[in-house]
């Protein structure tokens, strides 16, 4: 068995979820650093005749958003907590394919699905009642 605190369960939702997160915050800086702004401006020469001319000016619009370098330091901090939180959940995955399969689908009813004691007896089938399930359960996570 893999050596894992069994306490990792816990984190392994909210893990799933900052790997969600943090790919979406990551898409979102990389869009607004491709994202481009133009405008018009207009203006005269300095001399005579002073001919009235039109410039267009072009720019990235992130340039306006962070202080220089400020963005590449956050894109980092944010790869960083995706590479942890994936580690966790990679962990967790690992030491679920240990455990038996029966307890294997406890846990995934029970912890990732969120479903109550009663329906998961229901689905684990062969009269289980919500009790001797979540007996079962403690059993396993309390033995070292």
């Amino acid at each position: 068995m893999v050596p894992l605190d069994k306490r990792i369960l816990e984190q392994y939702i909210d893990a799933c979820a900052q790997v969600k997160e943090t790919e979406a915050e990551l898409e979102r800086i990389r869009r607004v650093k491709k994202q481009q702004e133009q405008d018009i401006v207009k203006g005269s020469s300095h001399d005579f005749p002073y001919t009235m001319q039109t410039y267009r000016i072009e720019g990235l619009a992130y340039a306006s958003l962070w202080k220089p370098g400020e963005e590449d330091r956050l894109e980092e901090v944010l790869k960083e907590r995706l590479r942890k939180a994936a580690r966790i959940k990679q962990d967790v995955e690992v030491w679920i394919n240990t455990i038996p399969v029966r307890m294997q689908r406890i846990i995934r009813y029970r912890i990732f699905e969120g479903m109550t004691w009663e329906q998961v007896a229901i689905r684990m089938g062969r009269g289980a009642t919500g009790d001797s399930v979540r007996v079962e359960y403690v059993r396993f996570m309390n033995v070292s």
